[in-house]
């Protein structure tokens, strides 16, 4: 397995979900409200997440679950940081950042979170890559 290809991979991830991000912020918020669009936002995403690791999961090199894991884990470590770092760029609280990782809020990113966390070991296991 190869690290350089995993970062790669997670800044096509973040290419890919800030242009879904954008585009759900001027097509869907307007009509369906900020909180369920960014709620439908974490379902799409995290399909949109997975089909970027099941389409690169074999050119990592990743075969054992412990790989796939470790990076799933590295991959949700970047994110949250780039979406605090991207949040406070933009000028928004760190309540309203945090608010997208609370249920009593509304808020779903946790469990696209713990998706992307899998999404490496069942990519692979359905690629049939994993040893």
């Amino acid at each position: 397995m190869r690290w350089f290809k995993a970062l790669l991979i997670w800044l096509l991830i973040v290419i890919a979900e800030s242009l879904h991000g954008t585009l759900r912020q001027w097509c869907i918020a307007p009509v369906l409200g900020d909180l369920l669009a960014r709620q439908i936002g974490v379902l799409t995403g995290s399909l949109l997440i997975y089909g970027i690791a099941w389409c690169s999961i074999s050119w990592i090199g990743a075969r054992t679950f412990k790989e796939q894991l470790n990076i799933g884990l590295v991959w949700v470590a970047l994110t949250v940081l780039f979406e605090g770092l991207l949040g406070k760029m933009l000028g928004y609280s760190w309540q309203r950042i945090l608010s997208d990782y609370k249920l009593t809020e509304g808020g779903f990113m946790g469990f696209g979170l713990l998706f992307m966390l899998f999404s490496p070991v069942l990519a692979a296991k359905l690629r049939g890559v994993s040893s």
